[in-house]
């Protein structure tokens, strides 16, 4: 027997009439017939999911990607419909292809991940402004408000109003400022001050280099801070520049020793690299 969906147009211009089509499917058993019958429905309805992907437009995900999770919300409401019920399929569908596609903006288009419970109180906060805001005004309503209407604690107000903003990431090279003097955003993001670093290894080795003799000192000074070479230390010190050179290595190595037996005490303190810079 072969069964053939009704056109005729029911709530909205794309609700066909398929009530007849749904009584016969539930009494099929699995097979072609069901099949190509199931199949006849999904077509007929498909307008209707197109309709409101349609209203997802915008937001990031292609039409095109959304049609697609609206049919597949489509079909598993034909799959769970049963008209034994009494309700409308629409009053079914709907709910459904809704459901489907607000599901997949949660799980597949946020940038990173967000936790659940922040996608919730985002999703709470922004039909909250939406009914709370004056129509006719530029006022925002307060976090007190929102978490009173929306039934949220303010600090997940505050949460739900950060993810509003969080939906997309901003590119690094994203302009800042307009004009030839503009910058991106990679250029206001701050980096590492390798000052710091020579403070700690200076800070130090100041009790370790104050414990040497002060010839060692002399050369080590020399060497680092005055930027001498060892031939130009050698001829001033009176010695030759293989003496200063087993000097200046014997000191690096013990100065290196006492700074990470240091450090091995008192494991808190950051100077486990002091040696490396008056060694370089």
């Amino acid at each position: 027997m072969t069964t053939t969906v009704a056109t005729q147009r029911r709530r909205h211009d794309d609700a066909p009439d398929t009530d007849a089509a749904f009584s016969h499917l539930a009494g099929l058993p699995d097979g072609p017939e069901r099949q190509v019958l199931r199949e006849q429905i999904v077509e007929a309805w498909m307008p209707m999911a197109e309709r409101i992907a349609g209203k997802y437009r915008g937001r990031g995900e292609s039409v095109e990607d959304l049609t697609q999770v609206a049919a597949l919300g489509l079909v598993k409401s034909v799959d769970r419909y049963d008209p034994s019920r009494g309700n409308a399929f629409e009053s079914y569908a709907v709910p459904t292809i809704v459901g489907e596609i607000k599901r997949h903006f949660r799980d597949h288009m946020w940038a990173v991940h967000v936790p659940r419970r922040v996608q919730e109180a985002r999703n709470r906060v922004r039909g909250a402004v939406k009914d709370l805001a004056p129509t006719n005004s530029d006022r925002q309503p307060g976090v007190a408000e929102i978490a009173e209407y929306a039934q949220l604690s303010e600090d997940d107000v505050r949460v739900g109003l950060e993810a509003l903003e969080s939906f997309t990431t901003l590119s690094l090279d994203a302009r800042l400022t307009d004009g030839d003097d503009g910058y991106s955003l990679a250029d206001a993001i701050g980096e590492t001050d390798t000052g710091f670093d020579l403070v700690v290894d200076r800070e130090a080795l100041k009790p370790a280099l104050a414990r040497l003799p002060e010839r060692e000192r002399t050369i080590l000074y020399l060497r680092f801070f005055r930027d001498m070479t060892q031939s130009c230390i050698a001829e001033r010190l009176g010695v030759s520049q293989m003496h200063v050179s087993r000097l200046l290595s014997s000191c690096c190595a013990a100065l290196r020793e006492e700074v990470l037996a240091e450090t091995a005490e008192a494991p808190d303190t950051p100077a486990s690299a002091a040696a490396s810079g008056s060694e370089a």
